[in-house]
């Protein structure tokens, strides 16, 4: 009988969508991003970047899905520790429902970018441009690095301004969190 009622309340609260695709910042905070804040959700700018053969893209190309947006730089010390972590997190957890969107910011060569990106071993992320720092100077980027959450509706709901390992556990619960249904 007890079995049956713990089951049965574990099967309402997973139905339940009052709980789905809740966050639990604490719980991200204490397992190691703990300059992770939480923000009042606000639509994203729409305005475009580029990648290296030209094409413009913008936010907008990524609604419907869970974006973690970084700004970072080739001359950035802490975006070159950080940038593996994202390459792994997006190895392991992009795809239809969630996205890590890298974007150079500034003035970062591409024969520089390429370099960065070989010594720090990426292989899973775009490479995006923000040459002239539009989107960064919209989004009220002042340093790097720094990365944004975004919902699915092309909301920032979260930013965290510095490094972090987004490879850990607390990103990786943090990131099945936001894309629940």
């Amino acid at each position: 009988m007890l079995r049956s009622l713990v089951l049965y309340t574990a099967l309402m609260i997973g139905a339940n969508p009052a709980f789905a695709g809740e966050i639990d910042w604490q719980a991200a905070h204490d397992g190691g991003l703990a300059k992770l804040q939480q923000t009042d959700p606000a639509l994203v700018p729409e305005t475009t970047f580029t990648d290296p053969d030209g094409g413009t893209h913008s936010l907008k190309d990524y609604r419907g899905k869970v974006v973690l947006l970084n700004f970072w730089a080739t001359w950035c010390a802490p975006c070159r520790e950080e940038m593996p972590s994202l390459d792994k997190l997006q190895a392991e957890m992009g795809g239809d429902d969630f996205q890590v969107v890298p974007i150079a910011a500034g003035h970062n060569p591409p024969p520089a970018i390429k370099k960065f990106l070989e010594e720090a071993g990426v292989r899973n992320l775009p490479v995006l441009l923000d040459p002239r720092q539009g989107l960064a100077r919209e989004m009220g980027v002042m340093g790097m690095p720094v990365t944004i959450v975004i919902d699915r509706d092309g909301n920032e709901i979260a930013r965290l301004i510095g490094g972090a390992d987004w490879s850990s556990d607390a990103a990786k619960a943090l990131i099945r969190q936001a894309t629940a249904p």
